[in-house]
């Protein structure tokens, strides 16, 4: 799919290049004015009048065509390289960062991604992972696959690429945070994971294609991960780093953090006895801590081995294969099944139609649809 540079959507990224102009004022300037393209085209009279807008920053407007000429050119870069660009404003921009004081205004994607699925996990620790810690992400992740949460975490060493792994190994989505751009695999001996990783999640920034890779991203991007989670788990860490940096935002955020605690004489467990001990986060026991504090329901999600594949004997070639595309994905975007299937979405259309109406398929905003069939 490739990115639509309509006028709003070109001038929502020229919005994001003017230097200085922070994520809380970027969304003043959209909530006040309705659109990125009336900072640049109303009179400064009625701009002057939201916080945080003053002459300096008005004076940016000068160079209108020069951030209108940048932007094409980063939209343009996205779409050769299959990179969807998220703009604040748009439907697809993530719900969840749209509560967050520091939501970044554009993000950039690469994968077959939901970015607002119904629940999504984070899962961040040390990297320097040991084997009771990479033992308990695995633990974690199968004791939450029946739920098919989205596993957030940050593609790093150590707990971090764990986390991903045990993801895939269930066939459970998983989006990998980056501090650099999507062309810039970060560490590179992750490159595989990342590639496994487009078609079941995928990888999403806030840098576009050429921006240089600064230790300073790396804390910046955790902001993203636990702007995304639902809940945190901290597995290991140590007394500092990068994993307790974001249960810090996480509980800024009103997240649900949790700490899996750990051998008083490891040094990779100090951060999670610490997080505990000053009340950050909760003690982290078994998967019931995760689904009690979300009201997750213990029965309303189906796990794989619930699910049969019924009689369809009566449908026709094309609808077992759309069918049997639901039944290994478990949700699948219109779009996506027109790409793989080779069929145009005005047949799909049709045929989903029909599936839905017989009860094997159930429609969600987004155009996608979901396996309802179980086992009764």
């Amino acid at each position: 799919m490739t990115n639509q540079p309509n006028n709003d959507f070109l001038y929502a990224v020229a919005l994001s290049l003017i230097p200085k102009l922070g994520p809380g004022t970027y969304k003043k300037i959209i909530l006040h004015c309705g659109s990125a393209a009336s900072f640049f085209n109303l009179p400064s009279g009625k701009l002057e009048r939201i916080q945080g807008i003053g002459p300096k920053l008005l004076a940016f407007r000068k160079k209108k065509l020069n951030y209108l000429q940048e932007a094409e050119q980063i939209i343009e870069a996205a779409n050769q390289n299959q990179i969807q660009v998220h703009c604040f404003q748009d439907e697809n921009y993530p719900g969840r960062l749209k509560s967050i004081p520091d939501a970044p205004p554009v993000l950039f994607s690469r994968g077959n991604l939901d970015l607002n699925p119904k629940r999504t996990l984070g899962i961040v620790g040390t990297r320097k992972a040991t084997q009771y810690g990479k033992n308990i992400t695995q633990q974690i992740t199968e004791e939450l696959s029946r739920f098919g949460p989205c596993i957030i975490s940050g593609l790093a060493y150590g707990i971090d690429i764990e986390a991903h792994r045990a993801a895939l190994a269930r066939n459970l989505p998983t989006i990998g945070v980056m501090g650099s751009d999507l062309n810039t695999i970060y560490p590179s001996t992750h490159r595989k994971i990342a590639e496994q990783m487009m078609d079941c999640g995928g990888l999403l920034t806030e840098y576009k294609l050429g921006t240089d890779m600064s230790p300073s991203n790396f804390p910046q991007r955790n902001r993203i991960i636990a702007g995304l989670s639902d809940a945190l788990i901290v597995v290991e860490a140590a007394k500092k780093g990068g994993a307790l940096i974001t249960a810090e935002i996480a509980f800024s955020y009103n997240r649900e953090v949790f700490a899996v605690p750990g051998n008083l004489q490891s040094k990779y467990s100090e951060g999670c006895n610490d997080l505990i001990r000053n009340m950050k986060a909760g003690i982290y026991m078994s998967s019931k801590e995760i689904v009690n504090s979300l009201s997750w329901d213990m029965d309303s999600g189906d796990s794989p081995a619930q699910k049969v594949f019924p009689d369809t004997s009566l449908l026709d070639p094309l609808e077992n294969k759309i069918l049997e595309r639901i039944f290994d994905k478990k949700e699948v975007e219109v779009n996506w099944l027109s790409h793989d299937l080779d069929v145009p979405i005005s047949t799909l259309a049709v045929k989903l139609l029909n599936l839905e109406f017989l009860g094997f398929v159930k429609a969600f905003p987004g155009k996608r649809y979901q396996w309802l069939h179980s086992k009764q």
